[in-house]
């Protein structure tokens, strides 16, 4: 199984935000990740911003 991640700097953000979040599953990384934009960023959980969240995941591991 492949470890996925999301960088937060790759979502445009007023708060520049600097967070890494990775995960075993897409669907572990997904709820971490709209957990953390909705508290974080004041985003709305819907299937559009659920398919946003998903064009920036990556397989691997993040660059230090």
């Amino acid at each position: 199984m492949a470890r996925k991640y999301i960088d937060c700097r790759e979502f445009p953000s007023d708060t520049n935000c600097t967070v890494t979040i990775a995960a075993d599953t897409e669907q572990e990384l997904m709820e971490v990740a709209v957990q953390h934009a909705v508290s974080v960023h004041g985003q709305r959980d819907t299937p559009e911003f659920r398919q946003e969240v998903k064009g920036i995941m990556h397989d691997g591991r993040p660059p230090e």
